[in-house]
């Protein structure tokens, strides 16, 4: 089932796949697309809520995008399809909008699997890591794209070849791609990694802080590495990197189906 849904600020497209427990699977800036093989693996046990986040692709947007608002989009659409209440997975700036949706919506949640969270704050260098991203941001919007991503990368201790960000953000480019991508450096990546987590609120949740097996050494393990300390459980790993759900739904979906079994 595809579908809109009307919320403040915003028009949200969303997708349900399936029947039983909810499960819904989000990200920021990902949408719904990059969830959609491994939503169809799971459909056979779980009705599956997918979505593209307030401003991103299919919707709609005429206001701003905080963790607080997506949190609220997702409550908002977890009561619209009334299969509730849901174990919420989030990856990357998802991550941080399920937390946030634990924190302020803990009715509409079972549990919450927060995958890789770059919560920048909550490290040693925090401050340092978002003065070198506001100086990212600005140089992509100035127009200094494959700049911008190599700092990206840089910042998030994922190591690429020569030459691979120019092939991967230079030239001619999926025009709704680029759109998105830049509502991510103009609305979405200050207020996700500079947003702080309410320890205490979220212990009332049952929450998974899920690194990728392959994400070593980097960033978003640091941070998610972090966020379990503080909420003194221990790191759930997953197979794959920072998004090992879309690079290899198949080799991902066990691993996340075995946390659904025991959540659900």
């Amino acid at each position: 089932m595809n579908n809109t849904l009307v919320v403040p600020e915003a028009e949200l497209y969303y997708e349900v796949r399936g029947s039983g427990p909810l499960v819904v699977l989000v990200g920021a800036p990902m949408g719904a697309d990059a969830f959609a093989p491994i939503a169809d693996l799971l459909a056979d046990s779980y009705s599956v809520l997918t979505t593209d986040p307030r401003g991103v692709n299919r919707s709609k947007l005429t206001g701003t995008s905080t963790p607080e608002q997506r949190a609220d989009d997702l409550a908002r659409l977890i009561r619209y399809v009334d299969r509730g209440p849901a174990v919420a997975f989030g990856s990357s700036g998802g991550a941080v909008s399920v937390l946030a949706l634990a924190q302020n919506h803990p009715d509409t949640v079972r549990a919450v699997i927060a995958h890789e969270p770059p919560l920048d704050r909550l490290v040693p260098d925090g401050a340092e890591l978002l003065a070198k991203s506001e100086a990212m941001m600005a140089d992509y919007l100035n127009g200094d794209v494959v700049g911008a991503w190599e700092q990206f990368f840089a910042l998030a201790n994922i190591d690429l070849p020569p030459g691979i960000a120019q092939a991967m953000f230079g030239g001619e480019r999926d025009p709704q791609v680029v759109a998105d991508e830049r509502f991510w450096f103009e609305h979405e990546m200050r207020e996700s990694i500079s947003w702080q987590p309410d320890i205490a609120r979220l212990s009332a949740v049952q929450v998974v802080v899920g690194i990728g097996t392959d994400s070593t050494g980097q960033l978003c393990d640091r941070t998610s590495t972090a966020l379990a300390g503080l909420l003194d459980i221990k790191p759930t790993h997953f197979p794959g990197g920072h998004i090992g759900f879309a690079d290899d739904p198949k080799g991902f979906e066990p691993a996340l189906r075995r946390q659904l079994v025991e959540l659900l």
